[in-house]
C-alpha cells in the first residue's frame, strides 16, 4: 500500500484530494491544524490525521520525524495555502509576512524535512499546489504571485538536485477551485485608490469556468502516478486557455492584453 502525506487537509483541495487516494486503496496521511475538528475524514479506512501548521518550523520538523519514523511515505502533497489579494500599498507587514510563511515557506520547510527520508530511500515524489497565478501574474496580486511564482521556480531547480536521488518534485497549478474563491482561502486587502481595478479584476474571473476540488484532485492522482519526467500539470479550463494564450502571444503581449480588460487602455 502506498502512503501519501497532505498538508491543508482540512478541506476544499486537500481533503478531496485525501478522499480520492483513500479511494484508490492509498494510505492517507492528512495533516491540519485542527484535526480534532474534522468529521469525514476521521471515518475512513487508512486514514490517519495529525495536527500541523506549515507556519511553524518546530511542529513541522517534529510531525515529519514522528511520521517517517512509522510510515513508509511514497509522495508528500504540499496543499496548505491562501490568497491574498490587494495593492501592495494596502497591506500590512503582517499579512505580507503571513503570506510568505504559508504559502512559500511552509513548503520548502516541510520538503526539506522529507528530503533525507526520500534520499535515504533512494525515491519519492513531492508535489506542491502552486496556481496559475505562478504563471500568469494578474493586478492587485503581487504578494500572492510572489510565492506561486518562486515555487514554480523552486520545483524547478530543486529538480536536478533530487533527480541524483531518484526523487521527483511536480507542481499542479490550477485557475479557480469552485468551492475556495472568494471564500475562506481568500484574504483581502482594500484601499480606495484602487477600487475601481478591485472591481474590474473580479469582473474577469467566472466561477462558471473554475474547476471543482474532485477534478484538481484527479489531476493530483495523475501527477503521483503517471510517472512522466514533467514539472508542471496546468489544472482545469480556465487555467489551460490562459497559459496557453500567453504561450501563443508571449508575456508582454500578454501583459498589455490584460492591462487592457482591466485598465480600459
Amino acid at each position: 500500500m502506498k502512503t501519501i502525506f497532505i498538508t491543508g487537509a482540512s478541506t476544499g483541495l486537500g481533503k478531496a484530494t485525501a478522499r480520492l487516494f483513500q479511494s484508490k486503496g492509498w494510505q492517507v496521511i492528512a495533516t491540519m491544524r485542527k484535526p480534532e475538528n474534522e468529521t469525514e475524514l476521521s471515518q475512513l479506512e487508512n486514514v490517519i490525521l495529525l495536527p500541523l501548521d506549515v507556519t511553524n518550523p518546530e511542529q513541522i520538523n517534529d510531525c515529519v520525524k514522528n511520521v517517517t519514523a512509522k510510515y513508509d511515505v511514497d509522495v508528500v502533497l504540499n496543499n496548505a495555502g491562501y490568497g491574498l489579494m490587494g495593492a501592495l500599498d494596502a497591506l500590512s507587514d503582517e499579512q505580507i509576512v503571513k503570506q510568505l510563511n504559508t504559502n512559500l515557506l511552509g513548503v520548502i520547510r516541510v520538503t526539506k524535512a522529507f528530503i533525507p527520508f526520500f534520499r535515504e530511500k533512494k525515491q519519492g515524489l513531492f508535489i506542491t499546489i502552486t496556481s496559475i497565478g505562478g504563471l500568469v501574474g494578474f493586478p492587485l496580486g503581487s504578494t500572492y504571485h510572489a510565492t506561486k511564482w518562486a515555487l514554480e521556480g523552486w520545483s524547478e531547480s530543486l529538480s536536478y538536485e533530487l533527480s541524483l536521488h531518484n526523487i521527483g518534485i511536480k507542481t499542479v497549478a490550477p485557475g479557480g477551485i469552485v468551492t475556495d474563491f472568494a471564500g475562506r482561502s481568500l484574504e483581502m486587502g482594500s484601499h480606495p485608490a484602487y477600487e475601481d481595478m478591485m472591481q474590474k479584476v473580479f469582473a474577469l474571473f467566472d466561477p462558471e469556468a473554475f474547476s471543482t476540488a474532485d477534478e484538481i484532485a484527479g489531476l493530483v492522482y495523475e501527477a503521483a502516478t503517471d510517472g512522466q519526467n514533467k514539472i508542471t500539470y496546468v489544472g482545469g479550463e480556465y487555467a489551460n486557455a490562459l497559459y496557453n494564450r500567453r504561450l501563443e502571444i508571449g508575456k508582454e503581449a500578454a501583459r498589455i492584453e490584460l492591462g487592457k480588460s482591466v485598465l480600459g487602455n
